[in-house]
């Protein structure tokens, strides 16, 4: 597998890491039973593409890509700032609506960039590509 190949699946990697650990922040504070169930199968979902980055990975030798410090710091003290001033479903939605709006940028800034990745790996990005865009618009009910 070629260079982009790799550099894509370590971004998806660090997206799926930062979108899980969103996700299970904000879960304690839930207390709609539909929107807890919406997001409990989101995290299966991005846990289970995530998966399948790392076997990608392990096949190709490479080591995953940790979210970088600073951002995993940001969107920590963005999500428990605004937990703390507002703890409600609509605060919960919105969180994740941004997040969500923020991985389909990124991934179709990554696709667009390393354009020679492998046919495989541009389609396991295209799926996370729906799986937020997906959770993203089911979000919107909760706003």
């Amino acid at each position: 597998m070629n260079e982009d190949t790799a550099y894509l699946l370590k971004e998806c990697d660090a997206g799926t890491k930062t979108a899980v650990n969103s996700i299970k922040e904000v879960l304690d504070n839930v207390k709609n039973g539909d929107l807890l169930d919406i997001l409990t199968e989101s995290l299966r979902e991005h846990e289970a593409i995530g998966d399948e980055l790392h076997d990608l990975l392990n096949e190709m030798g490479q080591p995953g890509k940790e979210p970088a410090p600073m951002a995993r710091a940001m969107s920590w003290m963005k999500i428990n700032f605004k937990m703390l001033t507002s703890p409600d479903d609509t605060t919960v939605a919105s969180l994740i609506l941004d997040g969500c709006n923020m991985g389909v940028k990124q991934l179709n800034e990554y696709l667009n960039k390393y354009k020679d990745a492998d046919e495989k790996v541009k389609h396991l990005t295209k799926k996370l590509i729906k799986l937020e865009e997906f959770l993203g618009d089911k979000m919107k009910a909760y706003l």
